[in-house]
């Protein structure tokens, strides 16, 4: 059977990826994911060696851990999934943890200003600015990238839960407000594109198993809000980038990515649809029959299932797709009581799907 493609991404056929949480790398490996792990221009470049080293051990197989014996320039925790340091450059604090990502404390700001130039200049920013000369001038180039969130997450680092009364108080208030979020959003994502190639490894690993590079945009408090005021407040801003970046795309990690189906169906472009675990993916797929769907496994569940019961979920996924090519599974964020097992079958049925798609073609 002949398959449609998205010649934006040209990607192969159904790409697999896993992102073990801290708390695991902490168990496992021994990780601390203290300041230095995220910003030492040393202890940046070993610890993602050891993690490539660690998953070539496990998982080797399967492609992880390909760059397990080279000392890579990685500015970002291309092996975590965690959104920090654009909110802690608009003013929030963040606590960096031992075996856990780094949390963000909300600023519960009053005044919904934003002044990029200010962000810019913060003392967050120029840490990472530091480290990222220190990288390039030790090994004469950098790699990876940060993840940068997205609009309405920081909005709620920055202001709280309060910003969901601003938008029947003061839209026009907000508006400006997400506005001067996505400027920041832009020019940190571009800067860090422009010296890597890559700015969205760190929102989703899977990406880097897509040929071009995906500009994925982190909607995970999207859950939070109605399809109406997506539309009014966030949806112009997905709209203008979807335009702008190519491939564009959308992580969508809450367990309701169906109900935006129809407007995310009406954007410019969607080339790339991060599926939260509990998604109706044949829906999905009538509303966006030329995007690529990566269906997210739920950590939380993959934990109490057996490698069958995995095996058996991974394949009614990706049937309910409907097409390998515009297909991708992943897990995320697995803590410390996953098994290799567990994982080793999450692999194992991607690649069986693969060879039986491959042999019908």
């Amino acid at each position: 059977m002949a398959y449609s493609r998205n010649g934006t991404l040209q990607n192969d056929m159904l790409p697999v990826d896993v992102v073990l949480a801290p708390s695991w790398w902490h168990r496992h490996a021994g990780i601390t994911f203290d300041e230095d792990f995220f910003f030492h221009p040393v202890r940046r470049v070993e610890a993602e060696r050891k993690m490539e080293k660690v998953l070539h051990e496990r998982w080797g197989r399967f492609g992880l851990g390909a760059d397990h014996d080279k000392n890579l320039p990685v500015v970002g925790a291309v092996h975590l999934a965690a959104g920090y340091l654009l909110s802690e450059m608009l003013g929030c604090r963040v606590d960096y943890l031992p075996d856990g990502p780094p949390q963000v404390i909300p600023a519960e700001l009053d005044d919904l200003a934003i002044s990029p130039q200010a962000a810019f200049a913060s003392p967050a920013y120029h840490r990472f600015a530091k480290l990222a000369d220190d990288l390039k001038t030790r090994h004469g180039a950098l790699l990876g990238d940060v993840n940068f969130s997205g609009v309405l997450n920081i909005a709620l680092d920055l202001r709280g839960q309060s910003i969901f009364m601003d938008m029947l108080d003061r839209p026009e208030t907000v508006e400006r407000f997400l506005t001067g979020i996505s400027a920041v959003i832009s020019r940190f994502a571009d800067e860090v594109g422009r010296a890597t190639g890559t700015t969205s490894i760190s929102v989703n690993r899977n990406v880097r198993n897509i040929p071009r590079p995906v500009w994925l945009h982190s909607e995970c408090s999207h859950v939070m809000i109605s399809t109406a005021q997506y539309e009014q407040f966030l949806m112009p801003l997905d709209a203008a980038w979807s335009r702008q970046h190519r491939p564009f795309g959308i992580h969508y990690c809450g367990a309701d990515p169906h109900r935006y189906a129809e407007a995310f169906g009406r954007l410019p472009h969607l080339d790339f649809l991060d599926v939260g675990s509990g998604g109706d993916v044949a829906l999905l797929r009538k509303h966006l029959p030329h995007t690529f769907l990566n269906l997210r496994y739920s950590p939380v569940e993959i934990v109490k299932q057996s490698p069958d019961e995995i095996r058996r979920h991974i394949r009614s996924l990706v049937h309910a797709s409907g097409n390998p090519y515009l297909t991708g599974v992943c897990c995320i964020n697995m803590d410390d009581q996953v098994t290799d097992d567990q994982i080793t079958a999450l692999f194992e049925e991607v690649a069986a799907l693969r060879a039986e798609y491959q042999a019908a073609a």
